[in-house]
């Protein structure tokens, strides 16, 4: 698009979409069909992988009487350093802000994260999972495949949240949890 900066060594593969006034780092891999919506910001060597979509219309309705009233997304997505994105992953433009992931990060294939929300340096967002918006995810956290995460909840530092799990509320750092919903681990497998 219009005013995209590509960096050096960045490889864009066919089928892939940069639109106007993003920023892509240098070293990044953007494989076919992958989209990156205007005005967006990816640091270097990010890796997206074949149907990554980031910056599409977070998910903003307000009810009316007569209907469901679209409130529009105007904030942006910034990924961070050495962040990897799965296939077919989508990452929500955040409504008015950003919505972040920080470096290190490496998310899995078919995962949804909501507008604005905030995901910390080196976490494993494994594959299906899904997360509401304006929910802050702490650095180094492991949410397994499935896991459900509704919006505006924190997630501590450390945490780790076992496969099929459905998060109701805040988790402490270093907390393992487990079941739908989900409990201390420990519980869950006793």
């Amino acid at each position: 698009g219009e005013g995209a900066v590509v960096g050096p060594d960045t490889v864009i593969f066919a089928g892939a979409y940069v639109g106007e006034g993003t920023v892509i780092g240098k070293g990044c891999i953007l494989y076919p069909n992958s989209v990156v919506m205007g005005g967006l910001t990816l640091g270097d060597n990010v890796i997206l992988q074949p149907g990554a979509v980031l910056g599409g219309d977070g998910y903003g309705y307000a009810q009316t009487p007569v209907g469901h009233m679209k409130i529009p997304q105007i904030g942006t997505v910034v990924i961070e350093d050495d962040v990897e994105i799965g296939s077919n992953t989508a990452i929500d433009r955040a409504a008015l802000d950003t919505t972040r992931i920080r470096r290190g990060t490496k998310i899995d294939n078919l995962v949804q994260i909501g507008h604005n929300v905030e995901i910390g340096e080196h976490c494993l967002i494994i594959g299906q999972t899904g997360i509401g918006g304006s929910t802050v995810v702490g650095n180094g956290v492991v949410l397994a495949g499935q896991t459900g995460v509704p919006d505006n909840v924190k997630i501590g530092d450390g945490a780790m949240v076992a496969a099929q799990s459905g998060i109701l509320g805040n988790v402490e750092p270093g907390t393992k949890m487990a079941g739908s919903p989900a409990i201390p681990a420990k519980g869950y497998f006793k």
